[in-house]
């Protein structure tokens, strides 16, 4: 008796391979914006003015802000601090940061000034919300100029103020978290610049130069006042 063939076992399906390119991207894999890196300099920077990082510590990990390219490398920067820390875990980096300001009114949009301020036998003040740009000239003849760039609006990395004060004053403000640098002459008058280096290596640069003849020049920080629009530097690369 012929002996029936048993029936050959089928092949299983053959399931094609997920692209790479089609799998989900891990949120630690996830490009950060330009928007996440300032939420997370700006936790950085007020974590440095509460004391709770070194100035070598606020140096490094704002480079390494600015540097991240994913949500990954930038969450490590403010795990540590306890504005960053919710419910005992790292929030994502989207959430981390509140709002820079409390909820209300939009501010105005800020105003365009002349960079030239001339003072002669008067006085002539700029203060407020308004842009400021890479270059500022300040004459003051029998007369004074008040510069107050607390909350005006940076648009370059470096400002030069140019002073020139005859028998007169040239006052300027700067907010406590820029860089202030400069030198002048002073003929029978004074140049006084409090030259400050801000802990923040991307904080706006301001440089006073000029001079004073029977005047006077005088460029300090505004304590309190903190800057916080601003054309940062790019990274080279």
């Amino acid at each position: 008796m012929r002996k029936t063939d048993a029936p050959e076992p089928q092949a299983a399906p053959v399931v094609p391979a997920t692209p790479a390119e089609h799998l989900p991207v891990a949120e630690a894999d996830m490009r950060a914006s330009d928007a996440d890196r300032e939420r997370v300099a700006e936790l950085l920077r007020d974590a440095y003015a509460e004391g709770r990082l070194t100035v070598d510590e606020h140096a490094e990990r704002i480079e390494a802000a600015y540097g991240a390219r994913t949500f990954g490398e930038l969450a490590p920067l403010t795990r540590d601090l306890p504005a960053a820390a919710a419910a005992g875990a790292v929030p994502r980096i989207s959430m981390e940061k509140p709002p820079l300001r409390a909820p209300g009114p939009a501010l105005p949009p800020a105003r365009t000034e002349s960079p030239s301020m001339v003072a002669v036998f008067g006085g002539a003040t700029r203060k407020g919300r308004w842009r400021v740009g890479s270059h500022l000239r300040a004459v003051a003849i029998f007369g004074g100029v008040d510069i107050d760039l607390s909350d005006a609006v940076f648009e370059s990395p470096e400002v030069v103020i140019e002073v020139v004060a005859v028998f007169g004053g040239v006052d300027i403000k700067v907010p406590e978290n820029v860089s202030l640098h400069g030198s002048g002459v002073g003929v029978f008058g004074g140049f006084d610049v409090q030259e400050q280096t801000a802990a923040d290596p991307y904080a706006p640069v301001v440089r006073v130069k000029g001079g004073a003849v029977f005047g006077g020049c005088s460029a300090r920080p505004r304590r309190g006042k903190k800057l916080k629009e601003w054309v940062r530097k790019q990274l080279d690369g």
